[in-house]
């Protein structure tokens, strides 16, 4: 569901998959290889919403402003399901944790890790490669090396469900009964495999 709204139509990048139950009104520009999970609702009515290249924003996420401002998601920031992202500047290689609100004029530094129902007052100022916990959030402490590499395995995965979607997904009737033939669960993660052992 992709709208303008005053003339503003939103910028998508052909590499990026955006599904048909997630919502692009207005002054949004998203860039290379980037997935838009469904339920999310990505609203530039008041202001802009800049995903760079590789980033994901997974389901239910709502990415919004106050007048005037603009969302960045900088490259390869991954925003985990039910976040909300308001106003908000989110550096290279993050990670925004399931459920956590980020509020306007935050500047999450890169290669942060925000964890899952955290909640990022206004105009918080986040070093890079900081974790962020609690309401509100408060840094705990730094982020490994070994951590900022789990975290980019995960979102290099990512990176590769926008092309899956696009050769692999359809809308069919669902069936009855198991079929005998039924396939291999091992074919849905065998690009996490790949990711690993090329490691």
């Amino acid at each position: 569901m992709i709208y303008s709204f005053k003339g503003f139509i939103p910028v998508i990048h052909p590499s990026s998959f955006v599904h048909p139950m997630a919502t692009v009104t207005g002054n949004v520009i998203i860039g290379k290889h980037v997935y838009i999970g469904p339920g999310a609702a990505l609203r530039g009515d008041w202001g802009a919403v800049v995903i760079d290249d590789g980033c994901n924003v997974q389901e239910n996420c709502t990415l919004h402003m106050f007048p005037g401002k603009t969302i960045h998601l900088m490259q390869n920031s991954h925003i985990g399901h039910g976040a909300i992202i308001h106003g908000a500047s989110i550096g290279r290689d993050c990670m925004v944790g399931m459920n956590a609100v980020i509020m306007d004029n935050v500047h999450l530094g890169d290669g942060s890790i925000v964890g899952a129902l955290t909640f990022v007052p206004e105009g918080m100022e986040v070093p890079p490669r900081s974790i962020l916990v609690g309401n509100p959030a408060r840094i705990v402490k730094e982020v490994s090396d070994e951590m900022l590499a789990w975290k980019k395995k995960g979102t290099r995965l990512y990176q590769t469900l926008p092309n899956d979607m696009k050769n692999h997904w359809q809308e069919v009737e669902p069936l009855a009964e198991i079929p005998v033939e039924r396939p291999d669960q091992a074919l849905l993660f065998e690009n996490w495999n790949e990711i690993k052992n090329n490691d």
